[in-house]
């Protein structure tokens, strides 16, 4: 089991670093002014609205401009704090992960329902969609799971180590 959530811990950690980069300089400018976006990040938003045919993203639906706030407001600190506590080894990763999951699958499945429903997804758009569902089961998977570090233990003393008091 501990190979296991190694694995898994490097898995997330590569995914959170992507997620810590991408959030704010490309969903960001769903719900940020353009004008504070450097002009190559706004190019690159553009570029793969026209390649990829996202219309959520070029139209920006209420809902979806919602899901990008709780994004950045939530999920984007939630990764961060994540990448430390896997760097770090610390026992919160598991509700940190956790947490992150069930917000990002949340949001997963409000999105591909709508792609769906509308029929106006392609199958390549899709494709890009689907692995934040993936990644978010394996983050919720990853909160299940036992600590693989080891668990560090601030303020307390063990037992033995205590002084009767009279």
């Amino acid at each position: 089991m501990g190979a296991f959530v190694k694995l898994l811990d490097l898995l997330l950690f590569v995914y959170f670093l992507l997620i810590a980069i991408v959030a704010p300089l490309f969903d960001g400018q769903v719900a940020l002014p353009k004008h504070i976006f450097p002009p190559v990040l706004v190019d690159l938003k553009s570029w793969y609205t026209q390649q990829y045919g996202d219309y959520l993203v070029s139209e920006k639906p209420h809902f979806f401009v919602g899901l990008i706030w709780l994004e950045i407001l939530f999920a984007w600190p939630l990764s961060v704090l994540s990448l430390y506590a896997i760097a770090a080894g610390k026992s919160w990763i598991k509700t940190t992960s956790l947490m992150y999951g069930v917000s990002t699958l949340t949001a997963m499945v409000a999105i591909l329902s709508e792609m769906k429903n509308s029929e106006r997804a392609s199958d390549k758009l899709l494709m890009i969609y689907y692995p934040f569902l993936g990644f978010a089961i394996l983050a919720i998977l990853r909160g299940l799971l036992p600590h693989s570090g080891k668990s560090v233990s601030i303020g307390k003393r063990s037992v033995i180590g205590r002084k009767k008091r009279a």
